[in-house]
């Protein structure tokens, strides 16, 4: 199974290279002390972790409880596997992972509804006209897995969820007209939850701040963790996390809202586009 670092454990892989640097050693000097390779201590640095390494590391480090505690346990919860790893077919890369300890998600989309909103015969449209999936199997599981990743937003500690969608989103009849009314009421009905908030970019708005393309921003309840952002593309994934770019990705979804509908005017236009 890949490993995909999730939230802990990139809380881990951050204290270890601080403790490291604090220490004035590099890579190559703490492998020389362990025995290791310089490959070993990097991949401990980037969230591959296993506590008795932790554990060395930390003796190394001359870090004393309660911190060293502190961290080793951190360790053993970051290699606890979530539900997603049963999808390793299906979800790639660290986005599903995150998502799940996320306190706070922003969407800006132009195409499609977000993932945690989609009815089952619009992913099922979404999924079979952009996946070129050999069988109905294979779309029935990515299916499964998609509604496994929806309960997100039934949890006590659900993370609020604000999307913008543009109009041209709402306008694209997927899957025919009737399951695109079906999407629209849908979200009608989701913008009722406390925890989500649904914004739609209209038309009449013209050149806006999101027409660069998509993207997400996840924040999370600790403040240890800084926030990421999320680029999807068909060549691959970007995590943004470096302070600068967090900022500018922060300021781009503040515009995107500020030109957006408010949340009323955009349930408005939905119900409206259901009738149509």
């Amino acid at each position: 199974m890949t490993y995909r670092p999730t939230v802990r454990g990139r809380r881990l892989a951050r204290e270890l290279r601080r403790l490291r640097e604090n220490q004035g050693l590099t890579l190559q000097d703490v492998a020389d002390r362990l025995g290791w390779s310089r490959a070993t201590v990097s991949r401990l640095e980037t969230g591959q972790t296993r506590p008795r390494d932790v554990a060395e590391l930390l003796d190394l480090y001359g870090v004393t409880s309660p911190d060293r505690d502190a961290l080793l346990t951190l360790s053993r919860e970051a290699r606890q596997m979530g539900w997603w790893t049963a999808y390793v077919d299906v979800f790639s890369g660290s986005y599903v992972g995150l998502e799940d300890e996320s306190s706070e998600i922003r969407n800006w989309d132009s195409q499609l509804v977000h993932g945690l909103l989609q009815t089952e015969d619009y992913a099922r449209a979404v999924i079979t006209a952009g996946r070129f999936l050999p069988s109905k199997a294979d779309i029935d599981r990515r299916i499964h897995a998609r509604k496994q990743r929806q309960a997100l937003l039934d949890r006590d500690d659900a993370p609020h969820l604000h999307v913008v969608l543009d109009e041209a989103a709402i306008r694209r009849p997927i899957g025919g007209e009737p399951v695109m009314r079906e999407q629209l009421l849908s979200l009608v009905t989701a913008a009722d939850r406390p925890n989500v908030t649904i914004q739609v970019m209209p038309y009449t708005a013209g050149a806006h701040a999101g027409l660069d393309g998509r993207f997400t921003i996840l924040s999370f309840q600790d403040p240890a963790d800084p926030d990421i952002a999320y680029v999807e593309g068909t060549m691959g994934d970007v995590y943004v996390e470096s302070a600068e770019a967090i900022t500018q990705h922060r300021t781009r979804f503040e515009r995107i809202e500020d030109e957006a509908l408010s949340p009323a005017e955009s349930v408005r236009l939905l119900a409206e586009a259901a009738k149509e």
